[in-house]
């Protein structure tokens, strides 16, 4: 098996599940024992001033209190996740092949509040999972694209430009391909 670690999952235009209708995923871990990875285009409504606020935490920088929090995903909505590029270390981070990292901790919203967290981020809730198998036979299936993750795309991109921007990583203009799925 081929790890998909640190690739994008760029959704097909057939993709029939809303959950990822259009998405890029970007896929934190990938081994025998099945995925995770984290949506990181849809923004929500939630803004990360109100996340530190929950936290009983405040900016030093306001400019923060405005970046959109993500819907990473429809497992465990509840959690959160800050994907970043940093040497700091976090109590809880999953490093990847790419050098991104995924902390789930709260020490890094904390090193946030108080300017010293790292730059770029991205902070998300929820993930997408898969268990062994199942992300092969969607790929299988002709629900997702799949490319090497490249960190301009997931920092630097706007998020409604990102779907097309990671199909563009592959040459491919993901609005004309066909929105149903099939096999030769």
């Amino acid at each position: 098996m081929r790890s998909l670690q640190d690739h994008f999952l760029i959704a097909m235009p057939a993709m029939g599940d809303p959950n990822f209708n259009e998405t890029v995923t970007y896929v934190c871990k990938h081994d025998e024992e099945g995925a995770l990875g984290i949506v990181v285009n849809r923004p929500t409504d939630m803004l990360l001033d109100e996340v530190f606020r929950q936290l009983s935490l405040e900016a030093v920088d306001p400019s923060l209190n405005d970046m959109p929090v993500l819907a990473g995903g429809p497992v465990r909505r509840d959690r959160g996740f800050v994907l970043h590029r940093s040497d700091r270390e976090f109590d809880s981070t999953l490093v990847t092949s790419g050098g991104i990292k995924v902390t789930v901790s709260q020490d890094i919203l904390g090193a946030l509040a108080r300017g010293e967290g790292p730059d770029p981020v991205l902070v998300a809730l929820g993930y997408a999972g898969w268990d062994a198998g199942q992300l092969e036979a969607e790929l299988a299936a002709n629900a997702w694209l799949s490319v090497a993750a490249d960190p301009t795309v997931l920092f630097d991109t706007p998020f409604e430009q990102r779907w097309s921007a990671a199909a563009g990583l592959l040459g491919v203009d993901i609005h004309q391909l066909a929105s149903y799925a099939g096999h030769a």
